[in-house]
């Protein structure tokens, strides 16, 4: 009941997205915004959700994983419900950015609801794997119920669908998962610390959105960069001086913490160039929401099968090296082959490589999960699934907004040719991410300690 619950309430966050995603272009069309506009419907879901991530995470060790998770479904909902009624764009954008606050704290508290029901092993990598599973069949369900909803009853169909649904997990949760007192014994949330770290976050991905759509060379750009920077080292700033830190330095210099966080953002930034695939299929094949969705099936369908059973066995058999070795290999050939997209190939020419990138990613991303909270101590779970998490909100509109600009040096009108060059760098980015795999640090002979991560033990110091 622990797993149906916390899967229920994550699967509200994939939903949201794809099904927003879908219903995007009818919106627009609705409240009559410019497409800069119109994005922000996404825009400020994704920098709340990132920049709340870290503190949510932590908020679950210093105060209870179930109440910080309740109480972002319960949010979820109520903010779903009144984005569905917003009588303005303005209303509606700031319902969605208080979904993405509640997402933020619902996402960070399941994984660590995750790491400490199911001991480090088997159990915690298949409760992971099904997980992504779940999450996968929860994007294809969001891509197609989109186009149905919206077709047949309009826009704000697709924003009640997530009211039910939070208000029975919010129920379940309420019954089946333990009150516990936070794990992090004689720690208190670091106030400083959380603003600062939140700001920082915000501002970056802020930083990386404007980029996608007025390059990395605006004064725009490069001032929400430099003010992202100083909140970011005030934060390290106050980490170090704080006695009871919201992200303790010595986590984070963990190999395993960092080289997983890495890898993520390499990982996750690849995704970049994917996005382009909607605009691909809705803009120059003429596709509508429905066909897209349906589009997004055979991808998704990857993701279903191998991340929820496939990831989990290959990590145990052959180490969380050898397997994000494999993953990345997978991205980059993928990629690869998008990079000779033309309109006539249409969507069987895109197919190949839309597979094949899903391979790499579905293996990809429930091991690198598994591989941030590998060593989690009691209290430390909400660290270590909102650092993560970040590193994956991050790498998204990074990898978006450096692609946008290749693409646009080579083709400012973004056509056909300027999608052929996204690809290329989301290639080279899969590329950074095979290389750091294959020089992460030689794992140990399996041993009955650490077979089923394949992941070295290493001191707290370390």
């Amino acid at each position: 009941m622990i797993l149906a619950v916390v899967i229920s309430a994550a699967f509200l966050d994939v939903v949201d997205f794809s099904i927003v995603q879908v219903a995007l272009p009818t919106i627009q069309v609705e409240f009559q915004a410019p497409a800069t506009t119109a994005q922000w419907i996404l825009g400020v879901y994704g920098l709340t959700l990132a920049g709340f991530l870290m503190v949510s995470g932590r908020a679950g060790d210093v105060y209870g994983q179930k109440r910080v998770f309740v109480i972002g479904i319960i949010g979820f909902a109520l903010s779903s419900l009144t984005a569905g009624f917003a009588p303005s764009l303005l209303v509606l954008i700031v319902a969605r950015g208080v979904q993405g606050v509640a997402a933020a704290m619902t996402t960070a508290t399941a994984l660590a609801i995750f790491a400490s029901t199911y001991p480090e092993g088997p159990a915690r990598n298949k409760a992971v794997g099904v997980l992504v599973a779940v999450l996968s069949a929860g994007f294809a369900a969001g891509s197609l119920l989109g186009g149905v909803l919206t077709e047949a009853f309009g826009w704000r169909s697709v924003m009640f669908v997530n009211v039910p649904i939070g208000a029975l997990a919010a129920l379940l949760a309420n019954r089946y998962i333990a009150a516990s007192p936070g794990r992090a014994l004689g720690t208190r949330l670091d106030i400083p610390g959380a603003l600062t770290v939140t700001t920082g976050l915000i501002l970056l991905v802020y930083a990386f959105t404007n980029a996608a759509t007025e390059g990395f060379l605006t004064a725009a750009t490069g001032l929400t960069l430099g003010l992202s920077a100083l909140a970011l080292a005030a934060f390290l700033a106050i980490e170090h001086r704080s006695a009871s830190p919201l992200m303790p330095l010595p986590f984070v210099r963990r190999r395993t913490v960092l080289e997983a966080n890495l890898l993520s953002i390499l990982m996750t930034a690849s995704a970049g160039g994917f996005l382009l695939l909607t605009f691909y299929l809705q803009g120059t094949l003429r596709y509508s929401a429905l066909e897209t969705g349906l589009a997004f099936l055979p991808p998704a369908a990857v993701f279903f099968f191998v991340g929820g059973w496939g990831a989990s066995r290959l990590v145990n058999r052959v180490g969380m090296k050898n397997a994000l070795v494999i993953a990345s290999a997978f991205v980059t050939l993928g990629s690869a082959l998008l990079v000779h997209i033309t309109i006539g190939a249409g969507y069987l020419g895109i197919l190949p490589g839309s597979i094949l990138w899903a391979l790499g990613a579905s293996i990809g991303f429930p091991s690198l999960a598994i591989a941030g909270l590998a060593g989690t101590k009691p209290g430390e779970e909400g660290l270590a699934s909102g650092l993560i998490q970040t590193s994956q909100r991050l790498g998204f509109p990074l990898g978006l907004a450096i692609l946008l600009t290749v693409a646009s040096a080579f083709d400012p009108l973004l056509t056909i040719v300027g999608f052929r060059y996204a690809f290329v760098g989301a290639t080279v980015l899969g590329l950074f991410s095979l290389g750091l795999s294959i020089l992460l640090g030689s794992e140990n002979a399996p041993t009955p300690e650490n077979a089923v991560t394949g992941i070295p033990l290493m001191s707290p110091e370390e």
